[in-house]
């Protein structure tokens, strides 16, 4: 039987679930990384994502069994980023949950997001190990934004991707 896939905001009580989901999701990419203390300290900001004062709202993608993602807005907080505009950061689906459109609705919802807050586009930040999310913006509409990415300098094969509403 298929479930419905619901998008909310995360609860205090799902946290651990969700830091757990986080790290499962993103360990495929810990090879594509070089620098093994970049992971650790990638790995360390992902853990504590969720507690960062620095976002708007976490959402979690659920159905009627267990949490199958999650992503934030509006992140980046000691990053060089002076966009003003929404952020889509550490979007992550379980592994298992993946191929489901969970991704796709809560993309969505970001989408949404940005237009209620009267936003001309919504960007987010990916990296060159990850293809398949690259794949998958790309996919769903979002450009790169050189211009943007530029901007960054010292953030090396980090990619800026936006969505024009």
């Amino acid at each position: 039987m298929i479930t419905e896939i619901v998008v909310e905001e995360l609860l205090e009580a799902d946290k651990a679930r969700v830091q757990k989901l986080l790290i499962e999701s993103y360990q495929q990419y810990e090879n594509g990384f070089d620098d093994p203390k970049f992971w650790e300290s990638y790995l360390k900001d992902i853990i504590t994502s969720l507690d960062s004062t620095d976002v708007d709202r976490i959402l979690i993608a659920r159905d009627d069994q267990e949490i199958l993602g999650e992503t934030a807005e509006k992140a980046y907080s000691g990053h060089p980023v002076h966009i003003n505009a929404p952020f889509i950061r550490l979007l992550g689906v379980h592994p298992n949950a993946r191929g489901r459109g969970v991704a796709q609705k809560l993309l969505n919802a970001c989408v949404d997001y940005a237009k209620e807050k009267n936003a001309k586009s919504i960007y987010l930040f990916t990296g060159d190990p990850m293809i398949k999310a690259i794949q998958l913006y790309e996919y769903y509409g979002f450009v790169r934004d050189i211009e943007e990415e530029n901007k960054l300098g010292g953030m090396e094969g980090a990619k800026c991707y936006r969505f024009d509403l």
